[in-house]
């Protein structure tokens, strides 16, 4: 058979699919066909434009052609680049006009460009085609007579389907497969207008022929749905077929397949298939939940090969009740990791109204391994139970308590919370803090009102040890909100070095704008210098992180900066004003400029922020003039911009931005456009620029629309 039939098949598929979407649009939205824009697209096809330009003309056409543009079209029906577009407006084009080209076409054409225009015409389904289409289906080209096939199988009247039904046995091996499909396509035309049993003659007459096994495959998936409810037994000889197609046929047919019926015939396959199958046929029984035989996926999950257990405890999780719980907790403490993993995540999943009662209820009778699993699941369902959680944390065994301290932290409300909290703080059993501990954690950060929540875990603070104080004043850091926030500030600038350690700890990584106060107050007057540069640094990274006004950004850069008290703070500042370029960074920049010690950085700074504020057309030339930069003697050597062997000398364009100052400010931010064109499109490029400043030769290399400052030479 020709190697480029299914290529082919594949383009047709999906130019088809395109096509049907645009003749939809175009019947549910007509009045959008525009005659202007199908004038002007017109033109383009009359024109000398390139190949590109007319080719999506053509799929614009699509839209808004009419009869008026068929002969342009047709015309480029014999192009090699141009055909299959213009097919693609002839394809959804109302009318009869677009046929009647079509169908002419096919007079001059051979090859590709004739089984493409075929296709076409199948897609329209044109039914005047049958005799133009019969002559094509009886040629030696075996890719022209398979698209003939195809076509009059998509027109599927009673001559195509005919034609089709007698050519099942043609002696052309290469074209049965497409004669099958035609047969396919005329089977389901007749299913769909409701005749059923002419649909199931063909059906059978193609599953029974000696065409390709995906063509069998389809005509049984027709025969049985066409059937109706007598398609029961054809589906399940389907399950019980040793060939591996037809049963994977059987499980996407029965989702498919109406009526009960088949779900008592599911369950009673599943005792004879393999185990390997029967999982399979388990998951199909689960994809339909309105009519699945429960208790045979629940004997199923209970006992039996283990494949299908898996398989049968996963569907519980999806149309499963409450009277499968036993069977779950039973599976859910097997020995079998994989089992219990498996029983737990359905225990968890499990739907039902009843569900959660029913687990609370068998909660007081639960012993050994159930107990500390009821708990957990519990937990899971953030079922609300928490005087029974509480009566499990006195119980003696290690693993419930942990339980019941995981499932509080799911679980519990804020009136609840300072259970978890004396736990956390004072546990009744030492082994038990650090689940405690987390538990509490994960109750916080749950809580809606994280005011209130705040309040309670602040005064817990104030009542509890210095150790426990900072694992509450962490969680309370993920809490967040002011409550927390005042309370870590006060603990901040206490007597004690720990807590002073821990709050500005959490004032440095807080997430959001607000600690701004704070933090600024605790790095003017904080007790400790360390943790006045801590509380310093977490300011200016407030400045750096977070969207606010840029005048409120350079007050704080202003404010951080009047404070800092050494050069590796104040460089900070310098940075975010580089960040985030402003007029009013900039003036910082250059006041800057006046600390000897930060003289080189603020000087880089300020070019930098100019360059970036020219390059969104700010002029600054006015601050430069004043801010008392020192000139210099700049001389460009010689500047090229491209990737690898391929260099556009951009000497010319880099002396004529040049000034008395060590940066270049393009008249683009775009290189490409700046140096007129791209030199080497879809690449990585760099611009190189060779130069002296006062007399010192300099070399630097900058990646495409970087920002061009030159380093000062050593």
């Amino acid at each position: 058979m020709n190697s480029t039939r299914p290529f082919t098949r594949f383009v047709v598929v999906l130019v088809a699919l395109f096509v049907l979407s645009v003749a939809s649009t175009r019947a549910a939205d007509a009045i959008k066909a525009s005659p202007e824009k199908e004038k002007e697209l017109l033109a383009v096809l009359r024109s000398d434009a390139p190949a590109a330009d007319k080719a999506i003309a053509c799929k614009k056409l699509a839209i808004d052609g009419s009869s008026d543009s068929v002969a342009d079209l047709a015309k480029l029906l014999s192009d090699a680049q141009l055909s299959s577009w213009a097919r693609i407006a002839l394809e959804a084009i109302p009318g009869t006009a677009a046929d009647e080209a079509l169908r002419k076409a096919t007079e001059s054409l051979s090859g590709r460009l004739l089984v493409g225009t075929i296709n076409s015409i199948g897609v329209r389904r044109d039914a005047n085609a049958i005799d133009v289409l019969t002559a094509r289906f009886n040629e030696k080209d075996a890719d022209v007579a398979s698209a003939a096939a195809l076509a009059l199988g998509r027109i599927g009247n009673a001559a195509a389907t005919k034609l089709l039904r007698a050519s099942l046995s043609d002696t052309r091996v290469s074209v049965r497969s497409a004669v099958a499909e035609g047969c396919v396509l005329c089977a389901e035309r007749l299913h769909s207008e409701g005749k059923s049993a002419a649909a199931v003659e063909i059906y059978d007459e193609v599953r029974t022929a000696d065409v390709p096994r995906t063509r069998i495959i389809e005509a049984t998936r027709g025969a049985i749905l066409a059937r109706k409810q007598q398609g029961l037994p054809l589906l399940i000889e389907q399950f019980q077929s040793k060939d591996r197609g037809l049963f994977q046929l059987a499980l996407s047919t029965a989702r498919e397949f109406p009526g009960g019926e088949l779900d008592k015939a599911l369950a009673a396959e599943v005792a004879r298939a393999t185990p390997s199958r029967a999982a399979l046929i388990i998951t199909a029984m689960a994809d339909r939940p309105a009519t699945v035989v429960l208790p045979a996926v629940l004997e199923a999950a209970g006992s039996g090969p283990k494949p299908v257990r898996l398989s049968a405890i996963a569907a519980l999780g999806r149309v499963g009740d409450a009277s499968c719980l036993a069977t779950l907790l039973e599976a859910a403490v097997d020995a079998d990791a994989e089992l219990a993993d498996a029983a737990k995540t359905t225990l968890a999943d499990l739907h039902g109204e009843k569900v959660d009662a029913q687990i609370v209820a068998l909660l007081p009778k639960a012993e050994g391994k159930s107990y500390p699993l009821l708990i957990g699941i519990i937990g899971q369902r953030r079922i609300e139970a928490t005087p029974a959680l509480l009566k499990a944390l006195d119980n003696s065994d290690k693993s419930v308590r942990s339980a019941a301290l995981t499932a509080l932290g799911e679980t519990v409300a804020l009136k609840g919370l300072s259970v978890l909290i004396s736990q956390a703080v004072a546990p009744k059993h030492p082994e038990d803090a650090a689940v405690a501990q987390q538990a509490l954690k994960a109750a916080s950060i749950r809580m809606p009102d994280r005011e209130a929540c705040a309040t309670e875990l602040a005064a817990a603070i104030e009542r509890s040890p210095a150790a426990t104080k900072i694992l509450l004043l962490d969680i309370l850091g993920d809490v967040g909100g002011a409550k927390a926030l005042k309370t870590i500030g006060t603990v901040a600038k206490s007597d004690d070095a720990q807590m002073q350690d821990a709050g500005s700890r959490l004032l440095g990584k807080w997430n959001s704008v607000d600690a701004a106060p704070v933090l600024l107050d605790l790095a003017k007057t904080g007790p400790a210098a360390q943790f006045r540069i801590r509380a310093l640094r977490g300011y200016i990274g407030l400045a750096r992180k977070f969207a606010m006004p840029e005048p409120e950004r350079a007050e704080m850069c202003q404010q951080a900066f009047d404070i800092s008290r050494q050069p590796a703070e104040q460089k900070l500042v310098l940075d975010v004003l580089k960040l985030h370029p402003s007029s009013e960074g900039l003036k910082l920049a250059i006041k800057t400029m006046q600390v000897p010690a930060l003289k080189e950085e603020a000087t880089q700074a300020t070019l930098i922020i100019a360059q970036k504020l020219g390059a969104k057309g700010v002029d600054v030339r006015e601050q430069l003039n004043k801010a008392g930069l020192d000139k210099v003697k700049l001389e460009i050597i010689k500047a090229e911009y491209g990737s690898g062997t391929t260099q556009k000398d951009v000497t010319a364009v880099i002396k004529k931005q040049a000034g008395d100052l060590p940066l270049i400010t393009l008249a683009s931010a775009s290189y490409n456009t700046s140096f007129g064109g791209d030199p080497v499109p879809n690449s990585t490029k760099q611009l190189k620029i060779q130069y002296r400043i006062n007399g010192k030769a300099g070399e630097a290399s900058f990646a495409e629309d970087a920002l061009i400052i030159l380093p000062l030479p050593k």
